[in-house]
Parts: C-alpha cells; sequence; structure tokens
C-alpha cells in the first residue's frame, strides 16, 4: 500500500536533502566548480607523473607449493632458483655452432647485466641422449637454440630501459644473421606498451550516435561523455599515485578506463535525462539540476557503493593480485560517482536552458508524451503487452539466456600463453621456435624439486632411485631429465616436459598428478618433500586457487547485493529475484565468452590464434564486474516502479509505468556501455580481449533479456506481493532511500 505522512517530516522531504543541496550549489555555482575540477585534474597528472609508481605482473603466492618450491630452491642453489627466462635463436643459413664465439661473447655480456644469476650457453651443453626427444637447449640440426637466463628477480618488472642491455648483449649473434627473439617474461617486458586511445576513440565515437540517436540533442550527448572523460583521467592520476605504493597488475589501467568510461556516461546519462524532464515540466536550471541530483543522484550514489562493494568482494579471493585489480576499477567508479553529483550539475548549470538548442532531430525526454499528458508512446504499448502476458516474456526470456549458458559447463580455466599473441610480439615469434624445434611442451617446463635435507645419507640412494622410476612413468610427460643433487646435496633436481602446449588441459593435468600422487608417493615413508615449480606450475597454482574461491567470491557478491536492494526497495522477493536474475544473465555471459575463445567459434577473428582456456581469474573479475554493473539498470528500473508504488499503490500499474519512462534510457545507455567494452576487443591484450567481449555481452543481455523482459514480468507476476517484508527483518535491515522515491511519493501526494 502507498505510504503518507505529514508534520515535520514532509516539510524536510519536500526541502530535499544533502544530495539535493549538493546539486543546486553546483549548478548556481559552475564557474567554480568547474573550474576547481580542471585545477584538481591539472594537479593530480602532474603529481602522478612525478610521483606515480609502475604496474606490474610481479605477484607472489606465498602458500603455493610452487613457491615454496623456489624458496627451498633458492635457499639451496641461488643460481638454480631465480627466475629464468629464455633467448631463442635462429639461423637457416648457418648451423649455431659457427657462431660460437658470438655466443659466448653474447652469454659473458648477459652474466654482466644487473639481476642476473646465470646465463648457459647452449653450443657447451650436454648433447641429448640417444633415443630421447630433443627438448634443447640446442636443436638437432643447429639451427634452432635458447639461453636460458636466471634472474634474482621477475625480469617482466625489470622496466623498459633494461632492455637496452640485453638488446646490446645479443647484437653480436643479430649481427652475424641470427634470428634472435625473447621469450617467456622477458618477452613480456618487450612488448609493445598498451594504447587504449583506439579502444577509447571508437566506444566514444558509437556513444555520441546512440545520444544523438537517443535524445537528438547535441549539448545533451556532449556531457555525459565529457563528464565521464574528466572523471577518468583523475581517477587514472589518482590509481598511478596508488601504484607507487601497491603493485597494480599491467592490466589494470585498462580494466580501470573500461570501467570508468562505462559506469562514467551512465550516471551522467542519468542524471541529464531526469534534469532534463525537469526543465520540461517547468523548472529553473538549479533547481532542476538539484531535483536531477535529489532523485537520480540518489540512484547513482547507490549504484556507485554496490558495484564498489561487489569490487571489494574479490578481496575474498584472498589473492592480493585479484584484489588490487577489484581496488583499480573502484578507484574510476568513486572517480565517476564524484563526477556525476558535482561537476554534471555544475555543466547544466553552465548550459543553463540551452541544453536542446543544438539537436538532430526534435529532442525527447523520458517519455514520449508531455508532463500531464497520458503516455501512449512505443515504450507504454510495450509495457501493456508484457502485463497482458507476462508468462510468455519471461519464458522467452529464460530460453534466451539458458541457450547461451550451455556452454559454460565445459569451461577450462587456465593460463593464456604466448602462443595466442600477435606474430607481432617477440614472446609469440620465440614461442613458435621453440615448439616447432623442441616440441610444444618446451615452452612450459615443470622443475621437480625433492628436499632431502631430513633424510638420512644411508636413505638418499634410494630415494633418488624411486623419485626417478616414479617419474620416469609420469603420464602426460614427454621428457623428464635425470634427477641431479645440488652441490650441498639436500636437494633432487630435475625437469619434466608435457606433451602438450603449456596452456593445454593436459599440462595442467600433469602439474597436478606430479603435485597430488607422484611426489607424495616418492616421499612417503622419508622426512622428503617434493615440489613442482617454475612458471607454468606458478600459473597451474594461481588457476586452482582462484578456482576455489570462485565460489566464496559469488557466495559474498550475491550476499551483498542483496542486502543492499533488500534495503532500498524494502521487498524480500524484490531482493531475491535480483540475485537469481543477475546470476543467470552472467551464467549467459560466460556461455558467449567459452564459445568464441575456448570453443573457437569467432576467436580468430577477434585476433586470437587458436582455442584458448578461459583465463583463470577473468570468470571472477567478470562476475563481480557485472553484477556490480548490473545493479545499475536494477535500481534505475525499481526506483521508478518502487516510486509509483508509493505513489499509487498499483502494482502492476507501477510496472509498466517505469518501464516506459527508463526503457530509451537503460537501452541508450546500455549499448553505450556495450560499445564502450566491445571497443576494447581490438587490444592485443587476450584477457583484455576477453574481458571486453565477456562484459559487453553481459551489459547487452542485463539490460535487453533481463531488464526489458524478465524484470517487468517477474515483477507483473508477483504484484503486491513483490513489496512484502517481514517486520522483523523490516526493523533490521538499515533504510535506504534510492531515488528519493519516499521523498517524491510524499510529494506528489500533497
Amino acid at each position: 500500500m502507498p505510504h503518507s505522512r505529514s508534520g515535520e517530516g514532509d516539510q524536510k522531504a519536500a526541502r530535499g536533502g544533502v544530495l539535493r543541496r549538493l546539486g543546486e550549489w553546483c549548478a548556481r555555482h559552475f564557474v567554480v566548480v568547474i573550474i576547481a575540477w580542471l585545477v584538481a585534474l591539472v594537479a593530480l597528472q602532474v603529481v602522478s607523473r612525478e610521483f606515480g609508481g609502475e604496474y606490474s605482473d610481479n605477484f607472489s603466492l606465498p602458500q603455493a607449493q610452487a613457491q615454496k618450491g623456489l624458496d627451498v630452491l633458492k635457499a639451496h642453489d641461488p643460481q638454480a632458483g631465480g627466475y629464468s627466462s629464455q633467448i631463442v635463436m635462429r639461423d637457416d643459413q648457418q648451423p649455431l655452432t659457427s657462431l660460437s664465439s658470438q655466443t659466448s661473447t653474447t652469454i659473458a655480456d648477459l652474466e654482466k647485466l644487473p639481476h642476473v644469476l646465470s646465463a648457459q650457453n647452449p653450443l657447451s651443453a650436454p648433447a641429448t641422449p640417444s633415443g630421447q626427444q630433443n627438448v634443447g637447449p640446442l636443436s638437432d640440426d643447429k639451427k634452432t637454440a635458447y639461453i636460458t637466463v636466471r634472474f634474482d628477480v621477475q625480469p617482466s618488472t625489470l622496466g623498459d630501459d633494461y632492455l637496452n642491455g640485453v638488446d646490446t648483449a645479443v647484437q653480436p649473434l643479430r649481427s652475424a644473421g641470427a634470428e634472435v627473439e625473447y621469450g617467456g617474461p622477458l618477452g613480456e617486458l618487450a612488448r609493445p606498451a598498451a594504447d587504449d586511445r583506439v579502444s577509447e576513440l571508437i566506444g566514444f565515437g558509437v556513444a555520441v550516435i546512440v545520444l544523438l540517436v537517443g535524445f537528438g540533442s547535441v549539448i545533451a550527448a556532449v556531457v555525459p561523455l565529457l563528464s565521464a572523460l574528466i572523471s577518468v583521467v583523475g581517477g587514472l592520476a589518482i590509481l598511478g599515485l596508488l601504484a607507487a605504493a601497491f603493485t597494480f597488475a599491467t592490466v589494470s589501467p585498462t580494466l580501470a578506463t573500461m570501467i570508468g568510461l562505462g559506469v562514467g556516461i551512465d550516471y551522467a546519462l542519468f542524471m541529464l535525462t531526469r534534469h532534463r524532464q525537469n526543465l520540461i515540466d517547468g523548472m529553473d536550471p538549479v533547481r532542476a539540476a538539484g531535483q536531477a541530483a535529489s532523485t537520480s543522484g540518489h540512484a547513482v550514489l547507490v549504484s556507485g557503493c554496490t558495484v564498489i562493494i561487489a569490487l571489494a568482494g574479490l578481496s575474498a579471493s584472498g589473492v592480493s593480485f585479484i584484489s588490487l585489480l577489484g581496488v583499480a576499477a573502484a578507484v574510476t567508479v568513486v572517480s565517476a560517482v564524484v563526477g556525476a553529483l558535482t561537476l554534471v550539475p555544475a555543466l547544466l548549470g553552465f548550459i543553463g536552458r540551452h541544453i536542446d538548442r543544438f539537436h538532430v532531430r526534435p529532442p525527447v525526454a523520458e517519455t514520449e508524451a508531455g508532463a500531464g499528458d497520458t503516455p501512449q508512446g512505443t515504450w507504454h504499448r510495450y509495457a501493456q503487452r508484457v502485463e497482458r502476458r507476462p508468462l510468455w516474456f519471461l519464458s522467452a526470456g529464460v530460453a534466451v539466456v539458458v541457450v547461451l549458458a550451455i556452454p559454460l559447463f565445459s569451461i577450462q580455466l587456465g593460463h593464456i600463453g604466448d602462443g595466442a599473441d600477435p606474430t607481432s610480439f617477440t614472446d609469440r615469434r620465440a614461442y613458435d621456435l621453440m615448439a616447432d624445434a623442441f616440441g610444444p611442451g618446451s615452452n612450459g617446463p615443470l622443475t621437480v624439486v625433492v628436499d632431502q635435507t631430513n633424510v638420512p645419507q644411508s636413505q638418499r640412494s634410494g630415494l633418488a632411485s624411486k623419485a626417478q622410476q616414479s617419474l620416469d612413468k609420469v603420464q602426460g610427460a614427454a621428457v623428464v631429465t635425470p634427477l641431479t643433487p645440488t652441490q650441498d646435496g639436500d636437494l633432487l633436481v630435475g625437469t619434466v616436459y608435457s606433451t602438450k602446449s603449456p596452456q593445454n588441459a593436459t599440462t595442467t593435468d600433469l602439474t597436478n598428478r606430479l603435485v597430488d600422487d607422484t611426489l607424495p608417493d616418492v616421499v612417503q615413508g622419508t622426512d622428503a618433500k617434493g615440489y613442482v615449480t617454475g612458471t607454468t606450475a606458478t600459473q597451474v597454482d594461481f588457476r586452482d586457487i582462484v578456482a576455489s574461491q570462485l565460489p566464496v567470491i559469488i557466495a559474498v557478491v550475491v550476499g551483498l547485493a542483496f542486502l543492499i536492494i533488500l534495503a532500498v526497495f524494502r521487498g524480500l522477493l524484490v531482493a531475491v529475484k535480483a540475485a537469481v536474475l543477475n546470476v543467470l544473465s552472467i551464467a549467459a555471459s560466460y556461455g558467449v565468452v567459452v564459445a568464441v575463445f575456448q570453443w573457437g567459434w569467432g576467436g580468430p577473428a577477434l585476433g586470437v590464434h587458436g582455442k584458448v582456456p578461459i583465463e583463470s581469474y577473468v570468470p571472477m573479475m567478470m562476475f563481480a564486474i557485472v553484477f556490480g554493473l548490473s545493479m545499475d539498470y536494477e535500481i534505475f528500473l525499481l526506483s521508478r516502479v518502487h516510486e509509483a508504488w508509493l505513489r499509487t499503490g498499483d502494482a502492476e500499474g507501477s510496472v509498466a509505468h517505469a518501464l516506459e519512462i527508463t526503457a530509451r534510457v537503460i537501452t541508450c545507455a546500455a549499448l553505450i556501455m556495450v560499445s564502450v567494452f566491445a571497443a576494447f576487443i581490438v587490444s592485443d591484450n587476450i584477457v583484455v580481449k576477453m574481458l571486453g567481449l565477456g562484459l559487453a555481452v553481459s551489459v547487452l543481455i542485463d539490460a535487453t533479456v533481463v531488464r526489458l523482459l524478465m524484470v517487468p514480468a517477474v515483477m507483473t507476476l508477483l504484484g503486491r506481493h513483490a513489496w512484502w517484508m517481514p517486520r522483523w527483518l523490516d526493523r533490521v535491515v538499515p533504510h535506504i532511500d534510492a531515488e528519493g522515491a519516499r521523498a517524491e511519493a510524499r510529494s506528489a501526494s500533497h
């Protein structure tokens, strides 16, 4: 039933709250606010360039067995326990043995570089035993070889200037006609710097077209874009400063830009749409901006907090790498919210009543009817159809989501190897040279470490024999090198090469088989400990940790979002509906990502070479981001339903009314966000492509199938029961007013 109150509470509601006063102040003092934003932007840029940090993929998993194995290896053999990378050389004209002097010079110069522990000369390495597959470092035809360089730090973190020394060291080989490529972490360091300007321009271009077509006004199209751009630039500068204190992944600024632009445009658009309707209803620009801040500003604030809380849920993973990705995205979400609540009202105050002065078509507001007319537009007729046949629309929506989600059941988490990168990358060329000459497993060797420190000397010989026999029989291994003791005799160290590439499921299974079965059987009955370490083993550990924590992340994010919806709309079934439908839409987007990248349906068209697993942390990131973003449209639509319900008490009519006045805005906002996310598919980074496609599909499904089909249908079927709330729960859950709905309803009743 609609609520009504009188007295002092109504007077306070009529006067508006903090957001109304903030919006009016910013609109009235637009010169001060705009100048303050520009000054802050310039200052942040200067400070960030001077004191900001670097982005790096250097992170550790202290509790992972691969990290423990690396620590043990470092303690007993520092030169063998560093971070390895390959420098691959190929000469089709002459055998590499004829470049012995150049190779020796290169090795000597490499060992003089800072952070280099050792460099192995491939020409002086022992020959491969007869009958055993050659895994290097010199191919049988003597045309391909690789230098294994060990560093005391992760080479990908050393900075671009470090490559100058490496280039100088390998110059004798290149001058002699050999092709030299950098593999592994050193190759990642040599990759060209990410340039997202093309993606940003594409996203902005599509956004301009959508806004012009959707609303007709040139100025109305510019305001959301300008506000979002300024907010994101400021947020990225703050992120740069945070990078001086924390280790953010190299993908962090791209992710922050992607999310910041999407929500920044959406939030500004929500504010602008309500402001234009207020102007049409006869308000002056300052009051209209304040009213927009009081209503849509509430929705922006609640939506922003929901996104941030969802991103904060990533900390439940227990992995700092993932937690900081959430922080990076949250930074630009915060700046987008602040921009929508302060900069947008200031711009609207500056524009005044001229917001529709320049237009390409007759400008439209929230509805296709005037303020006092009976709405009879396209969306009103559509809303009536949903109201008449809710089960049809709900069934259609469920069918679409279920079909799209089918590939999810075959998802394979893993790490995307260098073989999927563009051939313009040196690490991709090194990967291909290694695979062609030494087999696919050569790109992901697994280092086996048996710590026999606490094993008596009399038992060590038997342990070594047992370990070698077990490793030689392990399924999935192409080559197993002999176990050799370290100089102190306390460790046995060997290398296992998979029959498949590092990103293949066979290699993952081999790693887990060694860790879970082979090595435990070897050390059983002794005080020895077994580890599998190296880059590939670390990636498998990371994948397993992330996979084990994904249910926790889902539970935390869904739970927090459920509580927010419950606190905002005071409807138990509304909150349950929001959680369930959002999970369904995310499952559908997962299915599309699996089909495109893992199944290879369209991957080559996106610049992905071959079928690749789903990067282990992508589903976790997608869930947190999409679940948060989906609340934008959920809150925007439900706040209008709730507002009408409080005012009229007509449950079904409230759904139709809300759908009519929000469908255009939701559709335009979704198209803009989809274009922003989809534009990042042109990135050379496969993970960015994956996130861009996944987020674009998620928003598209959420704003169309879920928000325009399933939500109205479910709300119509639930009727007044949607707003049922047990009294005990109503007393416990705090009250949050999403879009000033109660104040608006009370004002309208007088």
